[in-house]
């Protein structure tokens, strides 16, 4: 980026096309059990960083917080999440993953995994190993924003 710009930028305007498609394989590779992108996306952050303010989780996953409150309700009346009171300060709505809600998280990660073997499969075998050395690198890069 000799001018500085990331516009003009033709490797990084690869990269990001790159990154556009395989957004849309990780939607192709989608479980069919009903839920949206978002619901799942919530599951799997609860999962991973325990229970979190209504507002925080709306800020993570990028809704609005009437959106999310309409989200865990739906989630609430599947089973998958309960809600409390923070007892700090009882206007705070705490969510939280139930039993039920990790074993659907653990069946769709189980059921992706599956799809993404039959994927790799076609791949040889160093291409495979490149999948999982860039995925190592991509997750490090994740982890730097994961918990916001």
């Amino acid at each position: 980026m000799a001018n500085g710009s990331s516009d003009s930028d033709p490797d990084l305007l690869r990269t990001v096309t790159s990154f556009d498609r395989v957004l849309r394989l990780l939607r192709r590779l989608t479980t069919p059990d009903g839920l949206s992108l978002t619901a799942a996306s919530t599951l799997y952050r609860l999962d991973e960083f325990g229970a979190h303010r209504l507002s925080d989780l709306a800020v993570a996953e990028g809704v609005t917080q009437p959106g999310m409150t309409q989200l865990v309700s739906r989630l609430q009346r599947d089973g998958l999440a309960v809600r409390g009171g923070d007892p700090a300060d009882g206007r705070v709505v705490v969510v939280e993953i139930t039993e039920a809600g990790r074993e659907l998280v653990r069946d769709r990660r189980a059921a992706r995994a599956r799809m993404l073997a039959a994927l790799l499969a076609d791949l040889s075998a160093p291409e495979r190993e490149a999948v999982v050395t860039s995925l190592r690198v991509l997750d490090r890069l994740a982890e730097r924003t994961a918990a916001h």
